[in-house]
């Protein structure tokens, strides 16, 4: 049977193979993904911390072999009869008691052990505490050297203060990004998008009767009218960076990992707002709540009534057919909480697990839209022209970073959006 440092072994073995086995599958002519690419990632965190799990057991395992060879040869020595005990030679010291049995003994050092470790491990939260000035009676080199113990610093008593790895609890909170999948996504090769928006829809179609004269008004057909208008929008960049030491990202590559899924989180959640509320101002995408020529519910009778007349306003007057509702996730938990008379529910209520859905359309929800602001529309006439896909570049020529063995890890995307039909979106009043 396989001991546990053997399936460790394999295990990191298999996680590294998985690694290299995803990293073959790109080059620099055929870059990952954003998601890809934090998958590539998440696989290699994971075969680090295989790695880790591994050097661990076997450091163990050797520091076990090596403690269970000195107590044999202890135990060997306790079991000798007193004739054969081994007797100091002429001019030889016995051994003294070692400095640090000598420092552990102290009572000062165990009154302040206690009151810092009561169950008997130093907690992480210890570092930075210091132990008093203490001083060894009748050894001078000793009493020139004592000072002060730490666990601020790695070269002092935060060497033997073990980090403990809680896998997920060092992930990052995040807010669920969900309005992007109700959008058209779309590819552009240009700084510059320019697309069509329907301004005027005019439907005059009625039967006409047969013209009754060479001349006059009978027999005219009515004129409709569609009319156009050309849409330049430029691509937006977003960025943000953050700096590390070389040391902090060579050394831990948990670290790096953490710091790219942050980064790329921190453009999705901001492209998300933007494609909401963004203002059209400077650098901003003009977000579908900023878009001129959608249309508004005011507040009617309840709210059931006024998402109901909303979802209507979509088929009849934008005349295309709506294919999700956007609601602030306490908005719809107001409306997922509504009870009639007797108390009851009317939706899932507290134990079911359906989709979440509306009027027979589905819910998103979105911290991005404003509480007291919903949508419902035809999300697909809402696009987004992807530029250049999520990247993460390191660099130390920012300011003096060489010099000072410093990175800024930056992470950017370029893109533009648009509203292809206005008046296939409706934004609505919650608000009584």
């Amino acid at each position: 049977m396989a001991t546990k440092v053997e399936i460790l072994r394999k295990s990191a073995a298999d996680a590294w193979d998985a690694f290299s086995a995803e990293m073959t599958k790109y080059s620099d002519d055929n870059l990952p993904t954003a998601e890809q690419a934090a998958h590539i990632g998440e696989l290699r965190t994971s075969a680090t911390m295989a790695q880790k799990g591994m050097n661990e057991a076997e450091q163990f395992a050797t520091e076990r072999a090596q403690w269970e060879s000195q107590e044999a040869a202890m135990q060997h020595s306790r079991t000798k009869p007193p004739h054969e005990a081994a007797e100091p030679r002429k001019g030889e010291r016995q051994a003294r008691v070692s400095i640090g049995e000598r420092f552990a003994s102290l009572p000062e050092y165990n009154a302040w052990l206690k009151q810092m470790a009561p169950t008997g491990v130093i907690p992480d939260s210890a570092k930075g505490l210091h132990s008093p000035a203490m001083q060894f009676k009748g050894m001078r080199e000793l009493e020139q050297s004592a000072g002060l113990l730490t666990g601020a610093s790695d070269t002092s008593g935060g060497a033997f203060v073990t980090p403990t790895y809680y896998p997920g609890l060092t992930e990052l909170g995040r807010r669920p990004l969900t309005l992007r999948q109700v959008i058209t996504n779309l590819q552009t090769d240009s700084d510059n998008v320019e697309y069509v928006r329907i301004t005027t829809e005019t439907n005059a179609a009625a039967p006409v009767a047969e013209a009754t004269a060479a001349s006059g008004s009978s027999g005219i057909k009515p004129e409709s009218d569609l009319a156009f208008e050309r849409i330049s929008t430029p691509v937006k960049t977003i960025a943000h960076w953050i700096p590390a030491t070389k040391r902090a990202i060579s050394d831990a590559s948990q670290l790096r990992g953490l710091i790219d899924a942050f980064l790329r989180y921190g453009l999705d959640e901001e492209l998300e707002d933007q494609i909401a509320n963004g203002s059209g101002s400077g650098e901003n995408f003009t977000g579908i709540l900023n878009t001129t020529g959608t249309q508004a519910q005011a507040f009617t009778t309840d709210l059931f009534t006024t998402l109901r007349q909303a979802k209507r306003k979509v088929r009849t007057v934008g005349r295309r057919t709506p294919n999700a509702y956007v609601l602030n996730p306490e908005d719809w938990e107001i409306i997922e909480l509504q009870k009639d008379n007797q108390y009851r529910y009317y939706g899932n209520g507290p134990f079911g697990d359906t989709p979440p859905r509306l009027w027979g359309l589905p819910v998103v929800e979105s911290e991005a839209v404003p509480v007291g602001t919903g949508l419902v529309a035809d999300f697909s006439t809402c696009v987004l022209w992807d530029r250049e896909q999520a990247s993460i570049s390191v660099s130390d020529s920012h300011s003096d970073f060489f010099i000072r063995n410093l990175v800024a890890i930056l992470a950017e995307l370029r893109a533009a959006f648009g509203v292809l039909k206005p008046n296939a979106i409706v934004e609505i009043d919650l608000t009584a």
